[in-house]
């Protein structure tokens, strides 16, 4: 079972084997939504599923009248992408015939910044079997790995059953509580510098970060091949970021809960405890007029 990342030669063995597994690409694009699905469409690895950020792994109504998008009533999370419940999200893996005994392995071309999203919700499902392909389809593609266009035929309809949670979802009421003196916690913000010191906002109608958290871009986790780094490196850089704080009460947190998985799977390998993941995030605690901002 692979639970975290898996090498192209370690997928093709799988596949060699016939092992029972499931592929997902989850390629995306924030500004241009529809650019990750035509991607898929222009290459994948065959018979990989596409899990679209807006339409598979978050729980959107269609938008207000202010042009907003609001959460379903039972979605686990508010922000731009809100978290679907997990009732919902089993409902979408038996959809595209994902089972209970399968090895899910995600991947994406966009430095592990939304294939993390199916690999955290997964795990949240209670599914530990799945593992983010290190180095993305790039990687696979200069190993000489085979791709196909167009669109996969349809699978059969399973009966995805969820187990208990295997990892933490944080709510903004939890936060909030943990800004609260003698409180322990730690946010971990993972947006780009520019926008965590408030300079910038290109997303959100608010600017500016948590009180007190600490920043550290999602992209830091990975080297220039597209490969998360080495354990001890990651342990060396978490443990500078943190200074003496304790691991246990992360709380980590990005604009919309998508780029902040590869701080949340970074911390993992490096051999921390798995921290909690605020899906929320900045989207909406910002939209919340009572709670506190910090430039700077």
């Amino acid at each position: 079972m692979h639970t975290h990342l898996i090498t192209v030669a370690e997928l093709q063995a799988l596949r060699a084997a016939g092992a029972r597994l499931m592929v997902f690409d989850c390629s995306f694009d924030l500004m241009n939504p529809a650019a990750g699905e035509e991607q898929y469409r222009q290459a994948h690895i065959p018979g990989a599923v596409y899990a679209h950020l807006d339409h598979h792994l978050s729980d959107k109504m269609a938008p207000d009248a202010t042009g907003q998008y609001q959460p379903h009533p039972d979605a686990a999370s508010g922000g731009r992408h809100p978290l679907p419940s997990r009732q919902r999200f089993a409902t979408w893996l038996s959809s595209v015939g994902f089972a209970n005994d399968m090895q899910a392995v995600v991947y994406d071309r966009q430095g592990v910044n939304y294939c993390g999203r199916l690999w955290w919700m997964l795990k949240w499902a209670g599914h530990d079997a799945v593992a983010v392909l290190d180095g993305g389809l790039q990687a696979w593609q200069a190993a000489g790995g085979e791709v196909t266009s167009g669109v996969e035929a349809s699978h059969f309809q399973s009966n995805f059953t969820l187990g208990p949670p295997l990892r933490r979802l944080a709510t903004t009421a939890d936060v909030a509580a943990g800004l609260a003196a003698g409180a322990r916690q730690t946010v971990i913000d993972a947006r780009a510098a520019p926008r965590f010191r408030g300079e910038v906002e290109p997303l959100d109608p608010v600017a500016g970060h948590i009180p007190g958290a600490l920043n550290r871009p999602f992209g830091l986790n990975v080297g220039a091949d597209g490969r998360f780094k080495p354990a001890a490196d990651l342990r060396a850089e978490f443990e500078a970021l943190l200074a003496g704080r304790d691991a246990a009460t992360v709380v980590h947190h990005c604009g919309s809960g998508v780029s902040a998985v590869p701080n949340v799977m970074a911390m993992e390998l490096a051999g921390y405890p798995p921290a909690a993941l605020y899906a929320g995030s900045w989207s909406e605690w910002c939209r919340d007029p009572t709670l506190p901002v910090e430039k700077g």
